[in-house]
């Protein structure tokens, strides 16, 4: 009993590698978007230094080369278009993305950076920043 038992449990553990192989670009995990900014609170006028980074999931094609919007909530936006080869199954994709931007006024701030891909988001995510008022002509 116990022989057909661990015959059987061996070869599901067999099968197991090959199933996970098989899943389709929907059915395998997409990776997070997280945003992190230094520093979170400063003085007017400051630099405020981002970075997102995706975490954890597969290297699927959504995510390869995409474009990068950053919206500052300040009234202004930057995008980066990418200049990538072609994707090909396996590719690692670039999963850091760094931008400084000028804050020249006092209040919060609600930073998003929006990757995209055909005109479509695939990732998104947000940080919020405070700008404290400065002394008056420090620019």
């Amino acid at each position: 009993m116990y022989s057909r038992w661990f015959a059987t449990l061996s070869l599901m553990a067999l099968a197991l590698p090959s199933l996970a192989g098989d899943l389709t670009p929907q059915e395998r995990p997409r990776p997070r978007l997280g945003i992190a900014a230094m520093p979170r609170v400063a003085i007017s006028p400051t630099n405020v230094a981002f970075t997102a980074r995706l975490v954890g999931g597969a290297e699927l094609e959504d995510f390869h080369c995409p474009e990068v919007e950053w919206n500052w909530s300040d009234g202004t936006r930057s995008v980066r278009l990418s200049d990538c080869d072609p994707y090909e199954p396996g590719a690692d994709i670039v999963r850091v993305f760094s931008a400084t931007h000028r804050y020249r006024d006092a209040g919060q701030y609600a930073v998003t950076i929006s990757l995209r891909r055909a005109s479509r988001v695939v990732a998104a995510a947000t940080v919020t920043i405070e700008v404290r008022p400065g002394l008056p002509g420090r620019y």
